[in-house]
Order: C-alpha cells, then structure tokens, then sequence
C-alpha cells in the first residue's frame, strides 16, 4: 500500500514536471501558443487513474499561479491563467481526468484513440475557445479562427502520440486505471 501511495505520488509529480517543460516547446501564434503541454496532459490521462492525472496537472497549474515559469514559454502568475490561454490551462485539467476515465484499461489503441480525442481534444476546446471568446471580445468565428484552426494538424499528431505512447507505457508497466 505505501509503495502503491509513493509511486502514484511520484508519478504525478514526474507529469507535472513534463506538462511544464514540454511548454517550452512552444511556437507562439497570439493569442494563443501552440506548445507540447497537450501531448504531457494526455499522457497523463493515459497513464495515471483519473485522481492521480487531476492532481498532476493541478500542481502544474497551482505552480504556474504562482509564479514558477510553467506556462508555455515560460510564463508564470495568475494573469496567465485569467488571459486568453486561461480556458485551455483550465481544460487540461478537466481534458487530463476526462481522458483517464474514458481509456479503460489503458492497453486498448482504438479506445485510447477516442480518449485522447474527446478530452485532449474537445474538452480543451469546448472550454478553451469559449474562454479566449470572452476575454478577447471574439465573435466565435473568430475565435475558431485564433484559437483552433491553426492547431488542428498538431493536435491530430498529438493524439496519436499520445495514445500509442499511453498504450505501450501501460503495458511495459502493467498499469491499469484505477
């Protein structure tokens, strides 16, 4: 039991630590960066039980509010998470939890496919562009066009990355959701 506690622990903290360094991947299209965070959540999701991807990416966020550089490009402070990328940070979190709920054992492609898809992608998403909308005053025209166009190749690419990626971690290590 106390192995099973230390490993979950370390886990979240080793995907806390790649959600914040793969936002130095990072290609900045205002208003809104195109970075490598997206593969880290759902890897996350993939890999850890749905608590286990909350609290990883939770620590992310809680670490960037308050000024340690883990947003894209090394932004920090709550004026990131109340900005345009707001709604995105805020949907990592729910996507990273979605994610976890919905692959199943973790070893299934075509399930981790349709995981990563509904929460690395519309989760983000449907609470990412109505966020940018708002701060930025954007009809939603607009904001698809800001805020989800130019990522849509990239996100494909991330998805299945990350559901093979998931897919072989979980079986090298045995893991199952919890």
């Amino acid at each position: 039991m106390r192995q099973s506690k230390t490993r979950e622990m370390t886990m979240i903290g080793m995907f806390a630590a790649l959600i914040s360094v793969m936002g130095y991947i990072s290609v900045p299209i205002p208003p809104v960066p195109i970075t490598g965070q997206t593969l880290a959540v759902m890897l996350a999701g993939m890999v850890l039980s749905p608590a286990a991807a909350g609290m990883s990416v939770g620590v992310f966020m809680l670490l960037g509010a308050i000024g340690v550089p883990v947003f894209s490009n090394g932004r920090a402070g709550i004026e990131v998470i109340l900005g345009p990328s707001g709604g995105y940070i805020v949907g990592f979190l729910v996507a990273a939890i979605v994610i976890s709920l919905l692959k199943g054992n973790g070893r299934d492609i075509k399930r981790a496919l349709l995981a990563c898809v509904i929460g690395g992608f519309g989760v983000v998403y449907a609470i990412g562009l109505p966020w940018l909308a708002g701060i930025l005053s954007l009809d939603m025209n607009s904001a698809l066009a800001a805020g989800l166009y130019p990522f849509i190749i990239g996100d494909a690419l991330k998805i299945v990355l990350a559901a093979y990626i998931g897919v072989r971690i979980n079986k090298a290590l045995g893991l199952v959701a919890q």
